[in-house]
């Protein structure tokens, strides 16, 4: 099962695209290096090895990353002690408590122990088991694609550089491409320097995460935690629990075993705080959206597009720029909404009764502000008004 689960994983567009990427760059650098510097001398066996290490290190940490998953809490997990659970968040789709530090993705459909966030690159999220090895992959892929320029570029000029054969009359050391192998080339140094870009400021991202100890999830958490102390004038301000110092971060994450220093379900935490600190705040700021939401009717249909044109250029153009859901929504179909744009609103739809004794999934996302109207005010002409502000707002 195991193996058909790794299969599987890999069998979908982003790992078939990220190692299409790695072994397109790397048989076209092998095919140059070959002529460009041959392993007949030490200079070039040594740089064919570098080169081959860089290789063998981005897809050993590539597929550790897959292979071990960022963790998953076990369905219908509850903690040692009852009165744990009141501490906790609890999952309906899991029908499992969340231990602290995981969030539900919905993409792998669970609950993930410590999320940063989900990369379709490995399929999979990015989360405890696996931040180190995908930190490493993140890491050793430039460093592959850099040598690889400091290759591809050469081989290019000296390709184009017929003076080199005419001068030294020998055929030592010559690089000969043809027009399909040119144009291999030139888009083999064009993804080089992609990946470079890329995957170095996710490199830079992932590391000042870890030097905190913080999620991206976490980050938003803690903003919303700050602007909540600087509002209420809360007598008692917010500890992120989780900061250690950077040395104790890192060793939180880079072990000499390959395995992170927690088990995912207990965390080391600073003086003052326990286990359940950060969830706390969690439920409080969940306790805060649920004042917040606001009950609408649906007024018109949308059938989930994502550029809406029925709706309006001006609908298309506003989009939110995220990957999150759009929901498809009918006329009399009632929406929580939490989350709201100039010209979207987030919210979860009402399930029925009988929907929800048929084992119906909720449905939450995106839809046109247009197609809602508020549920309770009425004006007077007896036509429902959406009361939600139309400044864009940070929500959870």
């Amino acid at each position: 099962m195991g193996v058909l689960r790794i299969v599987r994983q890999l069998f979908h567009w982003g790992p078939i695209v990220a190692l299409t990427i790695i072994f397109f760059i790397s048989s076209i650098t092998v095919h140059c290096v070959l002529m460009y510097w041959p392993l007949y001398t030490d200079g070039g066996i040594i740089n064919f090895l570098v080169f081959i290490m860089w290789n063998f290190l981005t897809l050993w940490n590539y597929f550790q990353a897959v292979i071990k998953g960022p963790g998953f809490v076990p369905f219908n997990w509850r903690p040692a002690r009852k009165e744990h659970c009141e501490k906790l968040q609890y999952c309906e789709l899991c029908e499992s408590y969340k231990a602290p530090r995981s969030h539900h993705c919905r993409k792998c459909d669970r609950c993930v122990m410590k999320m940063d966030h989900h990369c379709p690159w490995i399929n999979t999220c990015c989360g405890h088991f696996n931040h180190g090895n995908f930190t490493y992959f993140l890491f050793f892929a430039p460093c592959g694609c850099l040598h690889a320029l400091f290759i591809l570029i050469p081989s290019i000029y000296k390709a184009l550089n017929f003076t080199w054969y005419l001068h030294y009359g020998s055929r030592d050391h010559l690089v000969y491409l043809g027009i399909g192998g040119f144009l291999c080339c030139m888009f083999a140094i064009g993804l080089a320097i992609g990946v470079i870009i890329a995957v170095g400021l996710l490199l830079v991202i992932q590391l000042k995460s870890i030097l905190k100890n913080e999620t991206g999830i976490e980050t938003w958490i803690i903003e919303k935690a700050e602007d909540r102390d600087r509002d209420e004038e809360e007598e008692e301000d917010f500890i992120y629990p989780y900061h250690l110092g950077w040395r104790k971060n890192l060793a939180q994450v880079f072990t000499w075993s390959g395995r992170p220093k927690s088990d995912g379900f207990t965390w080391d935490v600073v003086d003052g705080c326990d286990q359940f600190t950060f969830t706390e705040e969690q439920l409080k700021q969940k306790a805060l959206k649920r004042d917040r939401t606001q009950e609408c009717i649906i007024v018109d249909d949308y059938s989930g597009a994502l550029f809406p044109l029925s709706k309006g250029c001006g609908m298309c153009c506003g989009i939110p720029c995220t990957d999150e859901p759009r929901i498809p929504v009918k006329k009399g179909d009632i929406v929580k909404v939490t989350r709201w744009k100039k010209k979207w609103l987030y919210g979860t739809k009402c399930m029925t009764d009988n929907e929800k004794s048929s084992g119906k999934r909720r449905e939450r996302g995106w839809f046109p502000r247009c197609c809602a109207r508020d549920y309770v005010s009425n004006t007077s002409n007896g036509q429902p008004d959406l009361q939600i502000p139309s400044s864009d707002k940070k929500e959870n």
